[in-house]
């Protein structure tokens, strides 16, 4: 899929994938593995850790909550190191595989561009919203391997979907199902997440006779592009009804419903804020990734001078 295409773009016109060391697993190693997810409320994060649930029978598993936040990083990483682990996987549990790439391997010290930590007294407390976003060089002796595809990538993602919409549907005929994503700043990037979730949307499609499906992105966090996104995914909100029909919301989110509630005020649709967790085949989409990447490469961070 397109996230995919992107990282491997990224390797092959930067140094950014050539900087650390590349290792081939020795014999006997112990391999852990290091899950990156956004998190949010209780329930998110619980909805987390039951997906990942499953990885605990084969591997040493720790979850690193934030954005690409290098506190909780460095802290999983600590926690994997400490029950022996060498290789650490890590799984990227974001809609889009572009999503904090670059920062996290500037974190593991995979690439160059993060500062080593700051002193306590001096303590990044960068934030977004209110997830903490430090950003730092980890110290760590591990070397690692990064997943590269995103879950818009996924085509069982669409199968999610496509449960979500039935689940809400009552006519379909006079249905116009809109899935709505975060989407980007950039705006290539952001025609890479609306060509993952047209091919998305296609399950969807398939599931009933809807008379629309449309995959839309509010770029919530880029006020300018926002404002022109709102104002087309509340026109076809709008239509739905002035058509003689309904609207059907599902958030292609990886839990709950965002900011779109507020973002659809004072319009008629349908929706249960439902993302794609909680669901069995996200936990399965996290295990494909786990073993992936155990296959390596593994790379090892930079060698910094004076260390």
């Amino acid at each position: 899929m397109t996230n995919r295409l992107f990282i491997t773009a990224l390797c092959a016109t930067t140094a950014a994938c050539a900087t650390a060391s590349r290792t081939e697993p020795p014999e006997n190693y112990r391999y852990g593995v290091l899950v990156l997810a956004h998190g949010g409320s209780p329930e998110w994060n619980e909805a987390v850790r039951d997906a990942v649930r499953g990885l605990e029978d084969d591997d040493d598993v720790e979850i690193a909550f934030g954005m690409a936040d290098a506190k909780t990083i460095q802290e999983g990483v600590r926690r994997l190191e400490e029950r022996g682990v060498q290789r650490i996987g890590v799984v990227r549990l974001f809609v889009s595989g572009e999503s904090w790439y670059e920062r996290t391997e500037q974190i593991l010290g995979l690439a160059p561009g993060a500062p080593p930590k700051p002193a306590a007294e001096v303590e990044d407390h960068s934030q977004h919203g209110a997830h903490s976003m430090e950003f730092w060089r980890i110290e760590t002796a591990a070397s690692f391997a990064l997943s590269t595809e995103g879950l818009a990538g996924e085509f069982s993602m669409g199968e999610i979907l496509a449960e979500r919409a039935s689940d809400l549907s009552r006519s379909p005929a006079t249905e116009d199902v809109l899935i709505l994503a975060h989407g980007p700043g950039d705006d290539e990037e952001n025609e890479r997440w609306l060509a993952d979730m047209e091919v998305l949307a296609g399950a969807v499609r398939s599931a009933r006779p809807f008379r629309r499906v449309e995959a839309m992105t509010l770029r919530e966090d880029w006020p300018e592009k926002r404002e022109v996104s709102e104002q087309r995914i509340r026109d076809y909100v709008a239509r739905a009804k002035a058509e003689g029909g309904s609207a059907i919301v599902v958030p292609f989110r990886v839990h709950g419903f965002g900011p779109y509630a507020a973002v659809l005020e004072g319009l008629d649709y349908a929706a249960d804020g439902r993302g794609l967790l909680p669901h069995a085949l996200v936990g399965s989409w996290i295990k494909r990734q786990a073993r992936t990447i155990e296959r390596g490469p593994f790379r090892e961070p930079i060698q910094v001078r004076g260390r």
